[in-house]
């Protein structure tokens, strides 16, 4: 696979913890050098709230079982759970020309092209990163963002609320903002649901043409830091 802007290598991870994820992410960012291949990986997390770097305490209601981490990402508080399409694209920013609002543009136009091809009006704001849909006149958070950049890399990335269990948003003041509603692709689309696969791939597709990707590997591999002693796995 070649190292040009046009290739991209895409992670199919499944449901998974948070923190060995976010680490993940991190060492490839590290690690990576100017040819590396462009990343993009899919994940569900289990239960989880995370705090972003300015992220205030105040914004935690009420706390539960559910663990709560202190990341390195932008923003205030969300929830990830099952049932919640994850992208963490991992991209060589400099080297596609893209600035930061450039990758929080695409991501959040990503969104909602993807939800237009189920017929679901969505929209950015320019003083809350994320897509919202009206609903009952009000605004209503179908995806949140948070991105970090290194080195003019990024990780981190974009949740789409599918089909979970919007309850313990409850328990938190959403990305920060009291009293904001939150939503899901399940509550806007009639029966018969989607199949989770074809979800994801609608959604890989459509990213891969708005960064003018020709070139896709698709695999289900974990990434395995090339600093780890030879023959040894990184779980994640």
């Amino acid at each position: 696979m070649s190292d040009s802007p046009q290739a991209l290598r895409v992670r199919h991870l499944g449901v998974q913890p948070y923190e060995p994820i976010w680490q993940s992410m991190s060492a490839f960012t590290n690690s990576r050098d100017s040819h590396t291949v462009d990343e993009l990986w899919v994940v569900e997390h289990e239960p989880v709230f995370t705090q972003g770097q300015a992220g205030k305490s105040e914004h935690v209601l009420q706390h539960t079982d559910i663990p709560i981490v202190k990341s390195d990402r932008g923003g205030q508080v969300t929830y990830h759970g099952p049932g919640q399409l994850i992208l963490y694209p991992l991209i060589n920013l400099r080297r596609r020309s893209l600035g930061v609002r450039d990758m929080v543009t695409l991501l959040e136009k990503l969104v909602i092209q993807w939800l237009a091809t189920y017929r679901i009006e969505s929209y950015a704001k320019a003083d809350a990163p994320g897509v919202y849909v009206q609903l009952n006149g009000n605004d209503a958070k179908i995806a949140s963002l948070g991105l970090r950049i290194r080195r003019g890399c990024s990780f981190h990335g974009v949740s789409i609320n599918i089909d979970m269990d919007l309850s313990p948003f409850d328990y938190i003041n959403p990305c920060g903002y009291q009293g904001l509603a939150m939503t899901q692709l399940s509550a806007l689309l009639p029966e018969p649901f989607p199949d989770k696969s074809l979800l994801q791939e609608s959604l890989v597709a459509l990213f891969a043409q708005q960064l003018s990707v020709s070139d896709i590997q698709y695999t289900s591999d974990r990434w395995v830091d090339p600093n780890f002693p030879a023959n040894t796995d990184q779980k994640i």
